[in-house]
């Protein structure tokens, strides 16, 4: 036996309507199309499905049987062709994200406030990218969006920019390197150096200043979170380097100091990763305009402190 879903929908229509005149127009064919397709389905299945002698048309025992498959599957059938649908135009689909910097959640989480609200039925995920290989992750389809400062060139992936920021030392206002008006990497020698829990080579502080003078901290102590890392600076406990995105209220507390490394200081420049087919996706394009938009507005506010 072959039933098909043009089969159910039939079914379903003549049910609905009383009779194969009104259920052809609801299924937008012609009368005598109808009616051959459902006395090849009675021929196919040998049992009469509609009692034709009734008015309006009856359903027999055989066809109520049909008629429930059809009410089963159909609103399933319906509901994923509306889904492909709305894949199709960009109003849905998935956004995981890993992330490959703790910091980033300052201003990522605002963008995804903002972002949910324009798309609602797309499914939003964040995975901390530092436990697993991020953009081989996002090479296999297992997230959509990496965010990371450490662009390369890989097949199926564009790496979009973001926005630039200042990697920044702070310190208790009564350490004795607030006298200084910038910051050299000899004057980490001798310091604790306070992280996130991430290997140096991908901390900006290691790879763009102190690795490449050769120059390694008295000790190094990591924390998850900024909010501690910070409470134990202003505890002189240590110092740290930190985006210049998460020191707003650093700078305007009296318990603190910021100074740029190097006498001009140091930028850098945040990307996200995307698989290429992903990247004019509307969602995706939405996400990465407020991805570099809201970071700006901390920065401005750091700016201003």
């Amino acid at each position: 036996m072959h039933i098909e879903f043009r089969h159910l929908r039939s079914v379903r229509a003549i049910h609905q309507a009383g009779g194969l005149a009104k259920a052809a127009d609801i299924l937008h064919i012609t009368q005598s199309a109808l009616s051959h397709q459902i006395k090849g389905l009675e021929d196919q299945v040998g049992v009469e499905l509609f009692v034709r002698r009734s008015k309006p048309m009856k359903l027999s025992a055989a066809g109520q049987r049909l008629l429930k498959l059809a009410e089963r599957i159909l609103p399933e059938i319906e509901a994923l062709e509306a889904d492909f649908t709305a894949l199709k135009s960009g109003k849905t689909g998935r956004l995981h994200i890993a992330i490959e910097c703790h910091a980033c959640f300052e201003w990522l989480f605002p963008v995804l406030e903002t972002f949910r609200k324009a798309w609602p039925d797309v499914d939003v995920d964040i995975r901390p990218g530092l436990a697993f290989g991020a953009l081989t992750a996002l090479q296999r389809e297992e997230v959509d969006l990496v965010i990371s400062s450490d662009p390369e060139a890989l097949d199926g992936v564009t790496f979009m920019p973001l926005f630039d920021y200042e990697p920044t030392f702070v310190a208790a206002a009564t350490h004795p390197l607030a006298q200084k008006a910038w910051i050299a990497p000899e004057d980490f020698r001798d310091e604790t150096l306070i992280t996130y829990p991430v290997e140096p080579a991908r901390l900006d502080v290691f790879s763009q200043f102190l690795t490449p003078a050769k120059v390694q901290p008295r000790h190094v102590r990591q924390s998850e979170l900024t909010a501690v890392i910070l409470l134990l600076v202003a505890s002189g406990r240590g110092v740290s380097v930190l985006p210049d995105w998460v020191l707003r209220e650093a700078r305007g507390s009296r318990d603190y100091i910021t100074r740029p490394l190097t006498e001009g200081g140091l930028t850098r420049r945040l990307y996200a990763a995307v698989r290429d087919e992903d990247v004019t996706k509307p969602y995706m394009a939405h996400v990465l305009r407020l991805a570099r938009t809201e970071p700006l507005k901390l920065q401005r506010a750091v700016a201003e402190v």
